[in-house]
């Protein structure tokens, strides 16, 4: 079966998943993008043309493109404050349909978009296409195989100093919405534990080119005494590190290190005398699944997956509430100075 797609919002982000689609033969034979949608028509007509979509409905009216091209999913690229909007109205006109991070402005939106998805039997998923790399599975990995023992803790660094200009500049807690998301998911998702509360301190250092928030220090506690722990800056000129973070996996029996790129090192208590037992290397096997490593093209095939078969999605909303919680816990407790309940979400 060969399902019809609207793409909701044609800006640049919107290529990503256009590529993903094109370039993978299994999602070219699924997938047929019936319909552009875009508040700036000449937005769509020129996306239209770069991916030889020119046979696509185009409009700015969702609801009147799903009537007109019979689709059957939404691929929702809108900004976010858009995007509640966006997914009840493709849910209610009967399409599944795939969202871009975060999955709400607020924790009551996304709660609300989880009951009418429930209603109208449809996926509804998010696009957490960090966490489909080879790296994040690798870690996955090793932690599900007891390699370093029970785990304990993850620490993440991330220091970048990217001038992008335009929006994220004048976004309010550009450094937790926008981007410590990903992070935020991938370490739910390496650690297999559930979110419980917060304590997070945000900054916008002296040299900021942000108006706000470029800066976060975040300590969150995850359900069985394992702890997470992030430091990132957006204006953090210098070396820097990988936009996957550099992270630190702690174990009962040991540790692993990887610098978001090409770089694990995994090793566990030695044998030496004395006050340090030195360690013993061991191997970080590759990723389980190779399916699984290829970003949005494998976070696509979950969802039509998920379709076809009934079963969720990774990423199901019902599942990454608990990744938006981190975040808007994170900036409230940031407001207020208090650590921050965030165990609720996703019960």
């Amino acid at each position: 079966m060969k399902f019809n797609a609207i793409l909701c919002g044609c800006g640049a982000m919107s290529k990503g998943w256009l590529r993903a689609i094109a370039s993978t033969p299994s999602l070219a034979e699924s997938i047929q993008v019936v319909g552009l949608v875009d508040l700036n028509r000449a937005t769509a007509e020129n996306l239209a043309k770069e991916f030889s979509l020119e046979n696509a409905v185009i409009g700015s009216d969702l609801a009147e493109v799903i009537v007109a091209t019979k689709a059957d999913l939404v691929f929702d690229v809108v900004i976010p404050a858009a995007r509640f909007g966006v997914v009840s109205t493709a849910l209610k006109a009967g399409c599944h349909v795939l969202s871009e991070k975060p999955m709400a402005t607020s924790l009551s939106e996304g709660a609300a978009l989880i009951d009418l998805a429930a209603q109208a039997g449809k996926v509804h998923a998010i696009i957490q296409n960090r966490r489909y790399i080879s790296g994040i599975r690798r870690l996955r990995r090793l932690v599900e195989e007891g390699a370093i023992g029970e785990l304990t803790g993850v620490h993440c660094d991330f220091f970048l100093g990217p001038h992008f200009g335009g929006f994220r500049e004048e976004m309010d807690n550009v450094l937790l919405l926008d981007m410590a998301i990903h992070t935020f998911d991938a370490a739910r998702f390496v650690s297999g534990k559930v979110p419980v509360s917060v304590y997070c301190v945000e900054k916008n250092p002296v040299g900021s080119w942000y108006k706000h928030g470029a800066s976060a220090h975040a300590l969150f506690d995850f359900s069985d005494d394992v702890v997470f722990s992030y430091r990132g800056s957006w204006c953090a000129e210098g070396r820097r590190t990988s936009w996957e973070s550099q992270w630190r996996l702690t174990g009962s029996k040991g540790m692993l290190t990887w610098d978001g790129e090409e770089s694990f090192e995994a090793s566990v208590a030695g044998n030496e005398p004395g006050l340090l037992h030195g360690f013993t290397p061991i191997e970080v096997p590759g990723p389980k699944h190779e399916e699984e490593t290829h970003g949005h093209a494998s976070v696509i095939a979950s969802f039509i997956e998920a379709i076809r078969t009934g079963r969720p999605p990774e990423t199901a909303s019902r599942d990454n509430i608990r990744s938006l919680a981190m975040v808007l816990g994170a900036i409230e407790s940031a407001q207020t100075g208090r650590r921050v309940d965030i165990s609720a979400q996703g019960q």
